[in-house]
């Protein structure tokens, strides 16, 4: 299954690649944490490992470590304004329980 990124969210991350100055793309994973078990971590990302799993979407390179693809796999990143908030958005098929602040899940 692939990591797929909206056109809204590639754009955004297209303008921060440039004013950044440097990047191949993002890094996308989890870590544990929260009161539901697992965090989405994101960051943009200098160089590709040799175990990373590399998808391209929109013109974005997402690149995931295969520990934290068992989470993500099929997962859609979005990039949502809602009221005075903006940010990216995690759309996971996996997810089957999230914490009360939207901050952790479990899968």
């Amino acid at each position: 299954m692939t990591i797929t990124i909206t056109k809204k969210a590639a754009n955004h991350v297209n303008q921060h690649l440039q004013s950044r100055g440097k990047g191949i793309g993002l890094r996308l994973g989890v870590k544990t944490t929260g009161c539901s078990g697992l965090a989405y971590v994101i960051e943009f990302a200098d160089k590709i490992e040799k175990e990373d799993k590399v998808f391209k979407d929109n013109g974005i390179t997402l690149i995931i470590n295969p520990k934290s693809y068992v989470y993500l796999k099929g997962t859609e990143l979005d990039f949502a304004r809602e009221g005075l908030n903006e940010g990216f958005k995690f759309n996971n098929p996996n997810v089957k329980d999230k914490c009360g602040c939207g901050e952790s899940f479990n899968v």
